[in-house]
């Protein structure tokens, strides 16, 4: 296994594979710069909160619309998962069996073995202490997003909302769907809201986790919660078994 970072202006990628040569800097690039392209010559895309229908254009594009008409928000608030989720199709022609790409803390992965994905919800006394046990399996994504922690758009209070989904690009604008409605008078309430709204899309992903200060939630099913180590989860936010 190998492990390195990939930084390509707001991408910020922490990897880990088991393919040596994957060339996924330049991947990165050449899919970043496809974005920009359409975005050149469709400009809504780039600024729309609501989502833009897309029938013909690069396939970076039509995950992106396809994920935000699922979560009923802007198209850019999957970019960071689909570039995780393209990421990880590229590492699996290769042959992979094991790749771990975070982009910022939206995740894709496929995983051989026992794998910790930790929680980082900025001020709240859960973050950096409990993580997701993930066994192996097959590829999925991992997204969090969060109205306290980050430069993303956000209309909510969460700490952190974190979806679990078979796709990367989906789980971050479901992530970004559910966050934007953590809103309410005290900590609970905005739980409840958040957790609301989640269930308009229960067909879409397999769990979430909502986290207000000192107060989380959960729908659908989560992986088995585990205790972490602070320093190495905020460092990496994830670790072996």
């Amino acid at each position: 296994m190998i492990s390195e970072k990939i930084n390509i202006d707001e991408t910020r990628i922490k990897l880990v594979t088991d393919v040596t040569d994957h060339g996924l800097a330049g991947f990165i690039l050449g899919e970043r710069m496809l974005l920009k392209e359409y975005i050149r010559r469709d400009p809504e895309f780039l600024t729309s909160l609501e989502p833009v229908h897309v029938e013909e254009g690069p396939l970076i594009v039509r995950m992106m619309s396809r994920a935000a008409r699922k979560a009923e928000v802007g198209p850019m608030a999957a970019v960071a998962g689909t570039i995780s989720q393209l990421s990880l199709m590229h590492t699996m022609k290769l042959g992979s069996r094991c790749t771990i790409v975070d982009n910022g803390g939206d995740i894709a992965l496929i995983n051989d073995r026992k794998v910790t994905v930790g929680l980082y919800a900025g001020s709240s006394s859960l973050s950096g202490e409990v993580g997701f046990l993930i066994k192996p399996g097959k590829a999925r994504g991992i997204c969090t997003s969060s109205g306290t922690v980050g430069h993303s758009i956000s209309f909510g209070r969460a700490d952190s909302v974190t979806v679990f989904a078979s796709e990367a690009s989906v789980a971050d604008a479901l992530a970004t769907s559910i966050a934007n409605s953590a809103r309410g008078p005290d900590e609970r309430s905005a739980v409840e809201s958040a957790l609301e709204r989640a269930d308009d899309f229960r067909e879409h992903f397999r769990g979430v986790m909502v986290v207000v200060g000192e107060h989380a939630g959960t729908a659908g099913r989560i992986p088995k919660l585990v205790k972490t180590r602070k320093k190495a989860v905020l460092g990496s936010l994830w670790e072996e078994v």
